[in-house]
C-alpha cells in the first residue's frame, strides 16, 4: 500500500535566532521518508488562503504574523521570533493539513509532515505554535459539510484547538495528555483524558481504548484529524509519560484501526516530539506515519 504524504519546502525554514525549537526536524522527517522510495506518494500543498486562517484567528494577529511584526510578548509566548520565512511556513502548514484531509477522503489515510499546532489561540500563538492548522482545517472541512473529530494524542493538552472549536456542533475535540504538563491552565475539550505522570503503555492504551470509541459513537464524525505527537515517549525531553517506542506504534495502529473499522478518512499532523538527537526525534515521527499508514 502506498502512503500519501504531504510536504512543502517551506516547512524547512531557517531557525530564527534565540529559538529552542528543533527547526531541522521537518527536513529530517522528509529525508527519512524519501529513503523508503516507492512506498510513499508525495503531494505539495497550496498555502492556506488568508481568508480561511482569519475564520479561526483574529485578523489583526494574522496581519502581525504575515508582516513579521509580532509584539515581543507574543514572540516570547510562541517561543521564537517570527521572521518572514517563519511566517511563510505558518501559512503553508494549515494548507498541508487540509490537503492531507482531502487526500484521506480519497485514500483512507494521508499524513502531513508538519502541523499539529494545537496551542495557538485566536489572537496569539503559544508553545511553538503560530496558526492552529487543526482548527483551520477542521473549520474549512466543516464548511464543506463534514463532521470533524480532532483526536489529539500529544503529551500536552490541545488547549488552543479546544478553545477555538468550543461550542461547535460540527467539530468535536479529544485530548489525551499528561495532566501536570504544559499548559498549566487547561481548556475544556469535548472530551479530555488527563493521565498521571509515568503512565505506561498498558495504562495509556486502557485509557485511550475506553474513552475515544465512546466519543466517536456519540459524535458520529465523517472524518478524523489526528494530532500524532510522539512526545508521550518515556525519553522525550518535554514529556511526562512513559510510553515505549512499541507503545507509540501500538497507539497509532489502534487509531488507524478505529478509523478503518468505521470507514472514516484519517489525516495526521506531525505534533510534538523533543530531544537533543534530532535524528532520533524525526525517527519517532517517521515510525508514527508508517504505523498509521499500515506499513
Amino acid at each position: 500500500m502506498t502512503i500519501a504524504v504531504v510536504h512543502h519546502p517551506l516547512y524547512v525554514a531557517p531557525a530564527p535566532a534565540r529559538s529552542q525549537y528543533q527547526w531541522n526536524k521537518n527536513g529530517l522527517v522528509r529525508d527519512q521518508l524519501r529513503d523508503l522510495g516507492d512506498a510513499l506518494e508525495w503531494h505539495e500543498p497550496e498555502p492556506m488562503p488568508r481568508e480561511w486562517i482569519e475564520t479561526v484567528h483574529d485578523p489583526d494577529y494574522v496581519a502581525q504574523v504575515i508582516e513579521a511584526r509580532l509584539p515581543r510578548e507574543k514572540e516570547r509566548r510562541i517561543g521564537f521570533p517570527v521572521t518572514a520565512a517563519v511566517a511563510a511556513r505558518a501559512m503553508a502548514v494549515p494548507g498541508g493539513t487540509y490537503l492531507a484531509a482531502k487526500l484521506a477522503q480519497q485514500r483512507g489515510f494521508a499524513a502531513n509532515t508538519a502541523g499539529g499546532s494545537h496551542h495557538a489561540l485566536a489572537d496569539t500563538g503559544a508553545g511553538y505554535c503560530i496558526f492552529n492548522d487543526l482548527a483551520i482545517a477542521a473549520h474549512r472541512l466543516a464548511s464543506e459539510g463534514e463532521r470533524v473529530l480532532i483526536v489529539d494524542c500529544d503529551v500536552h493538552q490541545g488547549d488552543g484547538t479546544a478553545s477555538l472549536m468550543a461550542g461547535r456542533l460540527d467539530v468535536a475535540t479529544y485530548s489525551i495528555h499528561a495532566d501536570k504538563n504544559f499548559p498549566v491552565r487547561k481548556a475544556r475539550s469535548t472530551l479530555d483524558v488527563p493521565l498521571d505522570d509515568g503512565t505506561d503503555d498498558a495504562g495509556y492504551m486502557a485509557a485511550l481504548t475506553t474513552t475515544l470509541p465512546r466519543l466517536a459513537d456519540e459524535f458520529a464524525p465523517t472524518i478524523i484529524l489526528y494530532q500524532a505527537g510522539v512526545d508521550p515517549w518515556a525519553g522525550d525531553r518535554l514529556g511526562r509519560l512513559a510510553l515505549s517506542h512499541e507503545g507509540l506504534v501500538m497507539r497509532d495502529r489502534w487509531i488507524a484501526m478505529l478509523a478503518r473499522s468505521r470507514g472514516l478518512p484519517l489525516a495526521s499532523a506531525l505534533g510534538g516530539g523533543y530531544g537533543a538527537d534530532a535524528m532520533e526525534v524525526s525517527g519517532r515521527h517517521v515510525a508514527s506515519i508508517l504505523a498509521l499508514g499500515g506499513a
